[in-house]
């Protein structure tokens, strides 16, 4: 975000409560333009009712959401022409082909029928779709996705808003939508709402967590990592790393010791205890002492760590 200009995303106290049950409890998030933005979540967390906010399908019972400084409540007529929105289960009309498709929803929004072309045919090569003659009921479920995606990007929206983008794709799938996603980092921002914690970690520079309605972290991907590696160590030894995983396993620092042929990951309760107890095991035992280092934490480890501990 340079020169002033509001945020592409902007949440404040959000809520949404459907008799007791609050999907959104007083949300404060801000995403900004030109970032792409990782919005992370188990199923159930309020992704979805979000994203149904955002693009004005339903309204906050309370706190505001603004695209771009706007109100998305007040202001959503000025908003929509600037956003592109891809579901988690996109509906298509099967008799028709990608490039009718894609001509259709141009249509909508009546983009001049020369833009329309030259867009079409841009969008049609970055989903990989370009030489594809058959109909779309003919479609894998890859193929469909990423079509969904180019039909998001037909009006050249400012923010680009994904829901579940890869959820039951096969690897090769992921793989193709997840590539045309790290594509338009730079061009637009692109808010990716998954509980595929793996695919977030790979196209996003920023992630929010939301945990039962409520934001429990946000921060680049890059810090979110790093938040606890001062808490895991990596050690390699020549041999015997089983005994001294179960050594290991008994002192009062070690929270939890994990083995991989002969390297161990231990999880500490008191780093400075580990760093002087771990070598002095090694000698003990007669080992070899190859490598010990903090580990860098996966994704997946803050979000367990940071969901687990309100459950």
């Amino acid at each position: 975000m340079t020169g002033g200009a509001p945020p592409a995303i902007e949440l404040a106290g959000l809520t949404k409560a459907f008799r007791e049950v609050r999907a959104l409890d007083g949300v404060d998030l801000v995403v900004p333009q030109g970032s792409v933005f990782g919005f992370l979540g188990q199923n159930g967390a309020g992704k979805t009712t979000t994203l149904r906010i955002l693009t004005g399908l339903a309204r906050p019972t309370a706190g505001t959401a603004r695209i771009f400084g706007q109100d998305v409540v007040r202001d959503g007529g000025r908003i929509r022409p600037r956003i592109g929105f891809l579901p988690d289960v996109p509906s298509f009309y099967p008799w028709m082909t990608a490039p009718e498709y894609l001509r259709f929803a141009g249509a909508l929004f009546r983009i001049p029928r020369p833009a329309l072309e030259e867009r079409t045919g841009a969008l049609l090569d970055l989903a990989g779709l370009s030489d594809v003659r058959q109909r779309i009921g003919g479609y894998s479920r890859g193929m469909k996705q990423r079509l969904g995606v180019a039909q998001a990007l037909i009006n050249a929206p400012d923010l680009l808003m994904l829901d579940e983008p890869t959820s039951a794709l096969d690897p090769l799938g992921r793989k193709d939508v997840l590539d045309m996603i790290s594509a338009l980092a730079g061009r637009t921002t692109v808010f990716f709402s998954s509980h595929i914690l793996s695919d977030v970690e790979r196209v996003c520079d920023t992630v929010a967590i939301l945990d039962k309605g409520r934001l429990v972290a946000r921060a680049p991907v890059a810090e979110l990592r790093a938040r606890g590696a001062s808490r895991s160590v990596v050690v390699e030894v020549g041999s015997g790393a089983e005994a001294l995983a179960a050594a290991l396993a008994q002192e009062p620092w070690a929270a939890s010791v994990q083995r991989d042929g002969e390297r161990l990951r231990i999880t500490v309760r008191d780093p400075e205890a580990a760093a002087r107890r771990i070598p002095a095991a090694v000698a003990e035992a007669g080992l070899a002492l190859r490598r010990l280092e903090p580990a860098e934490n996966a994704l997946e480890d803050v979000f367990v760590e940071l969901v687990g501990a309100r459950r």
